[in-house]
């Protein structure tokens, strides 16, 4: 708010003035004073936002957090399971403020010096944030040196402040830092006390509309225009449109924006809900040739106590709502002919969890899941002397409903639906076997269209059928172990525990093996049978193994399925970006062997490109050479090369290059590996190396 002695000696001032209205306004604020003396230290967290995916460097979400002390950061997940921060937005803020006079326009009329208490009020208020929300990633045009254009992914990072200001920061993707910011403009909302930010994105006849949606706690709502120059087909409100302007002290707490189509109108529409004290206010917006039709009106009767947390599925428009005495409520939209109604039935998780509280919910990305942050409820009229917060997770799918998802599925991504593939590896794990029903459709949908997501699923399906058949391992692989160093004899690798060891030993093991009996998919009978083989099994062992081998073989099947089709892809970009007798780092040769080599493998279109590319290579080989003994490294095999003099290199599984480097990448499953990109990798080679796993759509590290 200015320079560090003139505001230390401001804070003097104002915390020993003789003026109680300065003194203990100052004294008690802790975005004032955030040190507090007394008053407990600021740490962790007020709010955090998640990103779209595809905003960082792997392709995955970006975090942006605000601390209690009101600073505002963004990190990313970079290496796997190690967060970085990239840059501090306050601190950005801040030195383009001080830089400007803290004058939002230079038509600003200059204010009062620091030492007067409210223009210090006024200079921390306009950089105390409140909330924060991303947009969609939307589309840029970049003009490069030579004149052409390019499109650049971008997104948006909208923050709310304490005086009613928004900030709009955008952002290049992929974000790495400070350099990927593009520009920062700040729009004045003319709210009082605002609480709660949301986006409105909105499509319609393939235009899309944005605009950004403030509540406050006096309780009008509004959507403010936000005008985002050269992005390409984005347009936004001529002027701020109010949703409700009652200042009817309901206090705005969460705000959802679903996408929808409406049934009678034949259109696309928008369906806002907020969450309003104890009420969920909606309103159904629609675009038609009059122009835009406001609908609105509040749901009651929900809730006894206020709504603590609001979550809403986008893929049905499905609204949670949840208080703290532990009831969450499910709204379901249905349309009529002039707008809309809601139907809703109460979920009591006291049935679920017992007697509990709950603090929020959020559902996930796909809707198979309900997550609950709990702690305990009151027993016999006390409350608990201890609060533990536990993150609960209800299922609002069926397996059924999953699967048929992921048939039908858009996305055509594994990774991006992995909460319904959740519910569909519980399902295999438990039964040990894969539906019938299931498998007959999957066949249907190879056979109908052959993409290679519907291979990607049945690998999928495969492998979790093996992991099923194999025996329960002893230990929990998760959980880190704390033994002592001294231990009981019985219980070293080295011997063997009898019957009467366990026995002896139960007392002191006992924590051990409850945590053993609690693997997910697994019933603890079944658990403590395949623990410990019995005489019994000696003659059933035999057919479980040829049904390990039988999925075995079929798992290798599919892998080599979806690894030429993924060479047929290699192959065409090779053959569209090189010239005649060209040496690029792919070998190219080598792939082409390695899809004829199989006389079982009988692909027209396969056939056609490699006489193409052959046709071009004129004769040349261009083999890969070892980087220890320059023999040459022949393809012989997908997965690694080996040279004459027994050197092995792993291969890169999104171009086949051998990794002849110490550091490499793996996909999040750790299926594969992959080289990183050089700078002299032309532009296509390194489009292909920013691909996700060819078998679980995985990002890479």
């Amino acid at each position: 708010v200015g320079p560090k002695k003139e505001v230390a000696e401001c804070k003097e001032k104002f915390a020993s003035s003789v003026d109680p209205t300065v003194s203990q306004t100052f004294m008690l604020d802790r975005v004032f004073n955030p040190e507090g003396k007394s008053l407990p230290p600021m740490r962790g967290f007020k709010y955090s936002s998640w990103s779209p995916l595809g905003c960082d460097a792997n392709g995955r979400c970006l975090l942006a957090a605000l601390t209690m002390d009101n600073r505002l950061t963004i990190h990313a997940n970079l290496n796997r399971l190690q967060w970085v921060q990239l840059v501090d937005l306050t601190e950005i803020y801040g030195e383009r403020l001080y830089e400007a006079s803290y004058k939002l326009s230079k038509a600003d009329t200059p204010r009062g010096e620091l030492g007067d208490f409210s223009e210090f009020q006024r200079r921390h208020s306009m950089q105390t944030p409140v909330r924060m929300e991303w947009s969609g990633i939307c589309t840029t045009q970049q003009v490069k040196h030579n004149n052409e254009c390019r499109d650049v992914g971008s997104v948006l990072l909208a923050v709310l402040f304490e005086n009613g200001n928004i900030a709009v920061w955008q952002f290049q993707l992929p974000f790495l830092g400070k350099e990927s910011i593009t520009s920062c403009n700040t729009i004045e909302s003319g709210i009082n006390s605002p609480s709660v930010l949301s986006w409105w994105e909105y499509e319609h006849n393939n235009r899309k509309m944005s605009g950004l949606i403030v509540g406050s706690a006096f309780g009008p709502v509004k959507i403010l225009p936000v005008n985002l120059k050269a992005v390409k087909g984005y347009f936004t409100l001529r002027q701020p449109v109010v949703l409700w302007q009652e200042m009817d002290q309901l206090p705005v707490h969460s705000i959802k924006c679903i996408p929808l189509y409406h049934p009678y109108q034949k259109c696309s529409c928008s369906l806002v809900v907020a969450a309003r004290g104890a009420y969920v206010f909606w309103c159904l917006l629609l675009i038609s040739k009059a122009g835009l039709n406001v609908h609105n009106s509040h749901v009651t009767g929900l809730h006894s106590l206020p709504i603590v947390s609001m979550t809403a599925d986008k893929q049905n428009g499905t609204v949670y709502t949840c208080s703290s005495d532990g009831k969450v409520r499910q709204l379901i939209p249905i349309f009529t002919d002039v707008a809309l109604k809601f139907e809703h039935q109460l979920i009591k998780l006291s049935e679920v969890f017992g007697s509990v509280r709950t603090h929020g919910i959020a559902v996930s990305p796909c809707g198979a899941y309900l997550a609950v942050i709990t702690t305990e409820g009151m027993t016999n009229g006390l409350h608990p002397v201890n609060k533990n917060y536990q993150v609960q997770f209800v299922t609002l799918k069926t397996f059924e409903e999953a699967a048929a998802q992921l048939l039908e599925s858009s996305v055509q991504n594994l990774f991006r639906q992995v909460d319904l593939t959740d519910l569909v590896r519980w399902k295999i794990l438990k039964d040990k076997h894969i539906p019938q029903f299931l498998q007959e459709a999957l066949d249907k949908k190879i056979e109908s269209c052959g993409s290679t997501y519907f291979w990607r699923f049945k690998l999928f399906l495969l492998r979790i059928l093996y992991q099923s058949m194999q025996k329960a391992p002893s230990e929990v692989m998760w959980r880190p172990s704390h033994e002592d160093a001294k231990i009981l004899i019985s219980d070293s690798p080295g011997m063997g525990s009898t019957e009467d060891d366990q026995e002896e030993g139960t007392s002191k093991q006992g924590s051990k093996q409850s945590l053993c009996n609690t693997g997910k998919g697994m019933d603890i009978d079944d658990t403590a049978d395949d623990s410990i083989p019995q005489s019994s099994d000696i003659g059933g062992r035999e057919p479980m193994e040829e049904k390990l081998l039988e999925i075995q073989a079929q798992i290798e099947a599919v892998e080599m399925h979806l690894t030429r089709e993924h060479m047929k892809r290699v192959l065409g970009e090779v053959y569209l970006h090189t010239w005649i007798t060209e040496n690029t780092s792919i070998p190219t040769r080598g792939v082409c062997d390695f899809l004829m080599s199989d006389d079982g493998y009988d692909d027209r279109t396969a056939r056609v490109l490699i006489g193409h590319i052959l046709k071009k290579m004129n004769k040349q080989t261009f083999p890969e050479h070892c980087s220890l003994c320059k023999e040459i490294l022949p393809f012989t095999d997908r997965k690694q090369a080996v040279c004459s003099n027994g050197h092995i290199w792993l291969r890169c599984f999104l171009t086949y290059q051998s990794c002849q480097s110490l550091v490499y990448r793996r996909c999040l499953l750790h299926d594969s590996i992959a080289r990183h990109p050089s700078p002299e990798d032309p532009e296509w080679i390194k489009r292909l190396l920013q691909g996700p796993c060819t078998f679980c759509d995985s990002p890479v590290f």
